[in-house]
C-alpha cells in the first residue's frame, strides 16, 4: 500500500496550507514578484532594476518571522501541493505560486489534483511547465504522492510527461506514481541520477521511451511494471537497450519490480551485461517462483551486489535456503508474499 512520502530527496516533506490568509505572507510574495519584476528590466534600465531587486531583499530579510506561521523558509523543505477536492487543484497551484518564494525551491512534491471523473481536472504537468521560469532551482519533482484512500492507484490519470524534462533540464531525480494514461518520449539528460515510476501497469510505450533515453549520469532506475490487466504489458525485449547496460553506464541501481513476468526478467537478468555494474538489484514485488530463482543462480555470479531485493517472492522453502547459501556475502531480502489470496499476486496493482 502506498503512503504519502515523509520525506523526498533528502529533505522533509511539508505540506502546502492553502488555507493560510495571503497577508501573513505579503514579505516573501511580493519579493518574488519584485524579482520577477526586476528582471524584466534589467539590460533596459538598470539603475531601477536595481532599486527593486534592494527593496526585495529587504522585503526577504524579514521573512523568517513567518516560520511559525507554517510556511518554513529556513531549513529547506520539499512543498507537497495538492487540492484538499474542495479547491481545483489550478486554484490551489497558483495560490503555492504566489504565496511561496518558489525560486529557492530544489523539491517539489505534487498530490493529488482531481479525480478521474472530473473533466475540469487539470494536467499538473501542463501547469509546470507553463510556470518553469518560478522554479529555477528545482532538482528534484514527485508527481502523484496520493494514497489509496484518496485515489486508487490504477486511477491515476497522467499524461504526457516529457516536457517536463525539458522545462526543468536541472532535474536529478523524478518520481511518478500512478499510470493511467502516462507517456513518454525518449529523453535526454545530463543531470538526472534518480527515475522511479510506482504502478501497477506500466505500459511498455513507456519502458521502451524509457530504454531508448540517454542518461548518461542515471543512477538509479526504478520500473514497477505491474500487471497485464491495468496496463502492464511490457515484454522482456522491451527491456532489451537497460539490460545490454549500453545507454546507462552510470547505473548502480536497478528495480524492475511487481510484475507478471518476474521469472522471465530474472532469466534475461542472469546474462545482462548491465548487472556487472550494478551495486544493488531488485527483482522484488512481483510473481518470481522457484525456475526464476533457479535462472539467477545459474546465470552470471551475483556476489559482488551489496544488495539484491527480492521480497514478496513466491519461493519454496528449499529455494531460498540455496539463495541465501550462493550470496552468503549478500544483503538478501527474502521476506516471502502473505498468502492470503488464492493464488500468487504482485505487491501493488489496483
Amino acid at each position: 500500500m502506498v503512503r504519502h512520502l515523509r520525506e523526498f530527496a533528502g529533505l522533509p516533506v511539508t505540506v502546502f496550507d492553502q488555507n493560510i490568509e495571503e497577508d501573513e505572507i505579503c514579505g516573501p510574495s511580493y519579493a518574488q514578484e519584485l524579482d520577477l519584476v526586476a528582471r524584466r528590466f534589467r539590460g533596459e534600465a538598470d539603475e531601477i532594476a536595481d532599486e527593486i531587486e534592494l527593496f526585495a531583499h529587504r522585503l526577504r530579510s524579514h521573512a523568517h518571522k513567518i516560520t511559525e506561521d507554517g510556511l518554513p523558509h529556513e531549513p529547506p523543505v520539499a512543498w507537497r501541493v495538492a487540492t484538499d477536492h474542495e479547491t481545483p487543484f489550478g486554484e490551489v497551484f497558483e495560490r503555492f505560486l504566489f504565496q511561496v518564494d518558489t525560486c529557492r525551491l530544489t523539491a517539489l512534491v505534487i498530490g493529488f489534483w482531481g479525480a478521474l471523473h472530473d473533466e475540469s481536472r487539470p494536467d499538473p504537468v501542463d501547469l509546470l511547465v507553463k510556470a518553469a521560469d518560478r522554479f529555477p532551482e528545482l532538482r528534484a519533482l514527485f508527481l502523484g504522492d496520493i494514497e489509496s484512500e484518496e485515489q486508487e492507484l490504477s486511477w491515476i490519470s497522467h499524461s504526457d510527461i516529457s516536457p517536463l524534462f525539458e522545462a526543468f533540464p536541472k532535474l536529478e531525480r523524478v518520481e511518478v506514481r500512478g499510470s493511467g494514461g502516462l507517456r513518454l518520449r525518449p529523453i535526454q539528460s545530463t543531470a538526472l541520477k534518480v527515475l522511479r515510476f510506482e504502478s501497477g501497469g506500466l505500459p511498455a510505450e513507456v519502458v521502451r521511451a524509457v530504454a531508448a533515453s540517454d542518461l548518461p549520469d542515471l543512477e538509479h532506475l526504478d520500473l514497477w511494471l505491474g500487471i497485464e490487466a491495468y496496463g502492464g504489458d511490457a515484454a522482456v525485449a522491451d527491456l532489451g537497450p537497460i539490460l545490454s547496460g549500453e545507454r546507462l553506464p552510470s547505473l548502480r541501481h536497478l528495480g524492475l519490480e511487481d510484475g507478471e513476468i518476474q521469472d522471465e526478467i530474472a532469466a534475461a537478468i542472469a546474462w545482462a551485461p548491465v548487472v556487472a555494474g550494478l551495486e544493488s538489484l531488485s527483482l522484488a514485488m512481483g510473481l518470481l517462483t522457484d525456475e526464476g530463482a533457479e535462472a539467477l543462480l545459474s546465470g552470471q555470479p551475483l556476489t559482488h551486489l551489496k544488495r539484491l531485493d527480492l521480497h514478496h517472492h513466491w519461493l519454496g522453502d528449499e529455494m531460498v535456503e540455496r539463495v541465501r547459501a550462493a550470496l552468503a556475502g549478500v544483503d538478501v531480502a527474502l521476506d516471502p508474499a502473505d498468502d492470503y489470496r488464492d493464488g500468487p499476486y504482485v505487491e501493488v496493482s489496483e
